[in-house]
Parts: C-alpha cells; structure tokens; sequence
C-alpha cells in the first residue's frame, strides 16, 4: 500500500482546518459571522441523526442520477464518436444546453413535475453531470487511429469487434477523468433542487434550515458533509478506475 496516497491527503486536510481556525481566532470573527472548525463538531453531535438522515438521501439521490448520466453520456458519446454527422449536429445543442444556468432550470423542472421530489432531484443531477461524461467518451473514440480499425478489419474483424476490442478500452482513461468531474457536477445537482425547492429532504434542506436560522455553525457542519460525500464517491471512482484502466496510468518517476 502507498502510505503516500493515504497520509498526504490527511495532512493537507489537517493543514486546511488549522489555517481555518488561526483565520477565525486573529480576526476575532464569532461564530454568528463566521464558524470556525471548532464549532463544527458540537453542530455534527447536536443534529447527528438529521446528518445520517438527509445524508443518505442526498448521496442516493445523487448516485441515481450519476448512474443515469453514465449510461445516457456514454450512449451519446459513442453515437457522435462514432458518427462525424452526429458528432457535428450534437455537439453545438450540448454546448448550448451546459451553458444555460442549471439554477433557472430548476423551477422549471419543478413546475413540470410537481410533488416528484426524488424525480426532480435526480433529473437535475443527471442533466448537470452527463455533459463531461458524453464529450469524454466522443473525443476518446473519434482520436482512434484508422491503422488499428483498418489491419482488424482486414483480418475479418467486424465493426462490434473493432469497437469492443480497440475503441472502449481505448475510452476508459478518458472516461474516468471525466467522471471524477461528473461526481461533483451530480452533487451541485441534487443540492440545488434540495435548496431552491425545499421539500423537507436532504442536506441542502439542513442547509436551508440554518440559514433561515442564522446557524453558521450548522451550515458549515452541511458543507463539510457534502464535501465528504464528494470525496467519498471521488474515491470509489479512483478505485475502479485502477480496476479497468490502470494500464493506463503512468509510473512516478
């Protein structure tokens, strides 16, 4: 086991926590203006059973619409990797799509299917997320050298072949990275329904619940969970990512 991968990480979280609180304790800031990490703690302890509550149901949520974005990014990216047509008359609407301000969407999903919460919040995490997912996939099979196509082919390959055997595994290192970014995407997703429309259920409604309070400690203790969970499901990423394409990553030197 690399030590390194384990004990770095640890220490710039540790790093991070203390300059937090030094910024808190020079400035002189209490904690109704600014929480310090201190006062995170006794926050996580006093509303410990609406953190494992809401937690789950936002890290479900999000991991729903992610599977979703996977499955309709990888199918789209394949379909204009494959296709220069489709690649040319796909990408400006998905250009387009990812610029509009997912926030304005929001109500407008909301409005569309009103009293479907768990819909809604996983249709926004999968519209937020399959955007790096698709054009990953797309750059990754339309990079593929014509010699490798031509030579299976020649020697009776068919065109599934050529795709199962050369072009996806191809696309894994491509798709991995872009997952790693899909991850946070999905959870920006889900947060934003769970704050813009609060229907009583995850950590952006604790969120929401402390603002309306002016609780600075509760809502940086939400922060930190959500960057938790973020971290949490970016590792699980790594995990298969060494799994199915760690042929790929390079040796440190």
């Amino acid at each position: 086991m690399n030590w390194q991968k384990i004990v770095v990480p640890i220490a710039a979280v540790v790093v991070l926590m203390l300059a937090w609180e030094w910024l808190v304790w020079f400035n002189d800031w209490p904690n109704y203006k600014m929480a310090s990490p201190s006062d995170l703690w006794p926050a996580f302890v006093r509303f410990q059973d609406l953190f494992w509550l809401y937690g789950w149901q936002t890290l479900w949520r999000t991991v729903a619409g992610l599977a979703v974005a996977v499955v309709f990014g990888t199918f789209l990216g394949m379909v204009m990797g494959l296709s220069k047509v489709m690649n040319e008359a796909l990408y400006p609407l998905l250009v387009g799509f990812n610029a509009i301000p997912k926030a304005t969407v929001v109500p407008v999903v909301a409005l569309m299917f009103v009293g479907q919460h768990d819909f809604n919040t996983i249709l926004i995490a999968f519209l937020i997320s399959f955007f790096p997912i698709a054009v990953s996939v797309s750059i990754g099979l339309s990079t593929l050298e014509p010699e490798y196509r031509d030579i299976l082919r020649s020697l009776g390959a068919s065109r599934f072949t050529v795709f199962w055997k050369i072009a996806l595994p191809k696309t894994l290192p491509e798709f991995f990275g872009a997952l790693k970014v899909a991850v946070t995407l999905a959870f920006i997703g889900t947060n934003l329904v769970e704050i813009i429309t609060p229907h009583g259920r995850g950590l952006g409604h604790l969120f929401q619940s402390a603002q309306t309070n002016s609780d600075f400690p509760l809502m940086f203790a939400v922060l930190i969970a959500l960057a938790a969970l973020g971290i949490f499901l970016y590792y699980i990423v790594v995990a298969l990512e060494k799994i199915f394409a760690g042929w790929a990553e390079r040796p440190a030197h």
